[in-house]
């Protein structure tokens, strides 16, 4: 236990022994970050660095809280979203592990945008994003606080979407490695980590059977693929919608129907946008679905769905489940909405099993230290995370699942470097 608690913003610090309980039952599933952190305790890569982290608050995030504080940091950890916190690991963290923290579950506009702030008021020199909202409020309302960052990361597609924004506008302040764009991230994390949270969170929050339902996805990238993945695998006929052709070409190839959305609204039963994009379910789609269509998004902001334009539509909104409102419509249809239309798996779970985010935060740690080892050399720019920690990342995965690959010969080395060699 901290000897004194640090400051913080959590819910109730009488809730920290059932974090630590739930912590400790994560790291179990994430010997990568284990190992790292490990490591980071004799070596300490990250002494003397201030860092803030704007992340969700769940037990891996505390695994990963936990190693970089290992490696010297000096971190303040606040909620990424309003909706994702878990409050007794927000607790834990606070009295247990000695880590200040600012989120609560369920808090409004005003008291996470003061969170996030306060993360801001640690004047970091490495900020550590999923969503960019440090970096925002940094680069729009507070450029006081630019001039000690040598450099951030970010763990989401969203957030790499806004950074790279940034940086085409040439308005980027301080280098960003894009976690997301790791392989060990978006292959695993993406596509089978928020595949499976967001069919558990759809389902925890509805118990609706999946199997015969028509499924649409909005958006196939790696979320996407891995979502439309397990809605089939749960007997759903899957449908895609895109605005991408060689992404909807691959929907098709991979087996599944693709729709425009006005089409696919029209025979869903439920949705779940995937794209990181504004209104994908607009006004018009709404309108045209069936009664008792359900409306889900795995997306970081509650701006796939065109709420304001529900709200417009419905006659009277009320609770029907814990994480699930009813809205009923002017023509007596009744269309639900899942957790406020914010990341379902989230919101109406509890996100990544731990075994894959044991690698997006092997990458987040080993980002830090990357970014502190190479400051003199980074631009400000938005970088991918270098090759070599992505293959190691892979290498220890499958080395704490007892997996064991080939090695390439001298000879099959110098062949594959070669040029001469033919039929």
């Amino acid at each position: 236990m901290a000897a004194t608690a640090p400051k913080h913003d959590v819910k109730d610090l009488a809730l920290a022994p059932s974090g630590v309980a739930r912590i400790e039952w994560a790291d179990r599933n994430m010997p990568v970050l284990a190992a790292i952190r490990e490591r980071f305790e004799r070596e300490r890569p990250l002494d003397g660095y201030r860092v803030s982290a704007c992340l969700h608050v769940t037990s891996e995030t505390a695994n990963l809280a936990r190693t970089l504080k290992a490696g010297g940091a000096d971190m303040v950890l606040c909620a990424s979203n309003p909706l994702s916190t878990q409050d007794d690991v927000a607790a834990a963290l606070v009295q247990e592990y000695g880590i200040p923290v600012f989120a609560i579950r369920g808090e409004d506009d005003a008291t996470y945008y003061s969170h996030i702030t306060a993360a801001v008021d640690h004047r970091p020199h490495i900020t550590m994003d999923d969503g960019a909202d440090v970096i925002g409020v940094l680069h729009k309302d507070r450029r006081d606080g630019l001039g000690d960052i040598i450099g951030g990361t970010e763990e989401t597609t969203t957030g790499v979407i806004r950074l790279r924004a940034l940086e085409a506008q040439g308005e980027l302040a301080f280098p960003i490695v894009a976690v997301n764009e790791a392989k060990t991230k978006h292959l695993f994390d993406n596509r089978y980590g928020t595949g499976q949270s967001t069919i558990d969170g759809i389902i925890r929050a509805t118990n609706i059977l999946l199997a015969g339902k028509r499924f649409v996805v909005s958006g196939y990238g790696w979320v996407g693929r891995g979502v439309a993945m397990r809605a089939r695998g749960m007997g759903s006929h899957v449908i895609v919608t895109e605005v991408d052709p060689m992404r909807a070409l691959e929907a098709l190839m991979d087996g599944f129907e693709v729709l425009p959305i006005e089409r696919a609204a029209e025979v869903g039963d439920i949705f779940c946008t995937a794209t990181g994009d504004k209104h994908v379910i607009s006004r018009g789609a709404i309108e045209r679905m069936k009664d008792g269509a359900i409306l889900s998004n795995t997306g970081h902001f509650n701006v796939e769905i065109d709420i304001p334009a529900l709200e417009e539509l419905s006659t009277g909104q009320r609770p029907q489940r814990e994480n699930v409102v009813a809205y009923d419509l002017a023509d007596g249809r009744t269309v639900y909405l899942i957790a406020d239309g914010r990341l379902v798996n989230l919101s109406a779970a509890e996100g990544h099993p731990a075994a894959v985010m044991d690698m997006s935060f092997a990458n987040q740690s080993l980002a830090a230290e990357h970014v502190v080892g190479n400051a003199d050399n980074l631009e400000p720019k938005v970088y991918v995370v270098p090759d070599e920690i992505d293959r190691e990342i892979a290498r220890l995965k499958l080395e704490t699942m007892g997996v064991d690959i080939d090695r390439l010969t001298e000879e099959q080395a110098k062949y594959l470097a070669s040029w001469d060699e033919g039929t």
